[in-house]
């Protein structure tokens, strides 16, 4: 029996349409049919998640000679691991490097959003500019609603252009023969690179501060000059978090294929991990800021907001997941 029939028979014992088959397989329903009127024929990966579907060896699926239908001895741990080919693998990470540029870009306009605001409002204050008062802060919430607008945008293309992978990080994975090592090999050779960005990254907000000890000392009393601090203080800010989520980015990328830390097994089998969490937690962290920012008018104040969800990300995670594990 060719494998074209043993589909076929398969299919049909366990009730399935070719919709039905096709919707497991992520597939057309014209493959099945292809595959089933022998116009085509499945590739490795594909015959791997047959054998895993029918729970059929894949020398039954192979092997023409093969009549009888041998089950697949696979440990049951309530659902099937889906085979990754190397293509995948590398398609996955290219597209997490990608993404972190435009993930770690939004995080870096929503942080610089509010300087111009800040530095108008601040020079209109003290007779810097000849602005009045609603103007300045109209051209300045203007221009930080657009850089909003656009971190806005990049985080949602991000997130659909991901789409098609959410799977890796919700669902076990049986990475094929070469991708373990691929991915491995790949993780040491970016791993300085992570290591540089994540030092930076953070020496970089610990030394943001510095302008405004600067002001302090040199300002001679000038209150503008700790408007200047801010903005500066919120442009370090901004690049040092970049760099801090755009290597995190990547770095997790490697643990998906590789199902580890939070995207192990055994976490899969609870949780969404941090993709759900991270849709959640950012827009919050966003509308918190906006807020706070909007009925205080402290924009020089509320900047702070975003290194300390940085910071707490890690730990407000580690606590949900805790609580949902319990």
């Amino acid at each position: 029996m060719i494998l074209a029939d043993k589909i076929i028979e398969l299919r049909k014992k366990n009730g399935w349409s070719q919709e039905d088959l096709a919707e497991m397989m992520d597939v057309s329903r014209q493959s099945i049919s292809k595959w089933e009127s022998a116009q085509s024929t499945p590739d490795m990966a594909r015959i791997v998640r047959l054998s895993q579907i029918f729970g059929v060896s894949t020398d039954y699926l192979l092997k023409d000679e093969i009549e009888a239908a041998e089950p697949l001895d696979i440990p049951d741990t309530g659902t099937a691991a889906i085979p990754v080919t190397m293509e995948e693998a590398s398609a996955f990470l290219a597209l997490k490097d990608r993404n972190s540029g435009r993930v770690a870009l939004g995080v870096l306009l929503c942080i610089l959003s509010p300087i111009l605001l800040i530095m108008l409002g601040g020079a209109q204050e003290y007779g810097v500019i000849g602005l009045s008062e609603d103007q300045a802060g109209g051209l300045g919430l203007i221009v930080m609603m657009l850089l909003i607008a656009g971190a806005v945008a990049l985080f949602v293309t991000s997130g659909l252009r991901s789409s098609r992978f959410d799977y890796l990080e919700k669902e076990p994975i049986d990475t094929l023969y070469g991708v373990d090592g691929m991915v491995r090999e790949r993780r040491e050779q970016y791993r300085p690179a992570y290591s540089l960005q994540l030092v930076v990254g953070i020496i970089l907000c610990v030394l943001s501060v510095i302008p405004l000890g600067i002001a302090v000392l040199f300002g001679g009393g000038n209150e503008f000059y700790y408007v200047i601090a801010t903005g500066i203080m919120l442009a370090v800010i901004a690049v040092g978090v970049m760099l801090i989520v755009r290597g995190g980015i990547v770095w997790d990328g490697f643990h998906v294929l590789l199902e580890e830390g939070d995207y192990s097994r055994d976490a899969k089998a609870g949780q969404s991990a941090h993709a759900s969490f991270g849709r959640i937690y950012w827009p919050i962290v966003t509308a918190i800021f906006l807020a706070w920012s909007f009925f205080t008018n402290r924009w020089d104040r509320s900047w702070i907001i975003w290194p300390v969800a940085a910071v707490a990300y890690a730990a407000i995670f580690g606590i949900v997941n805790s609580l949902k594990k319990k």
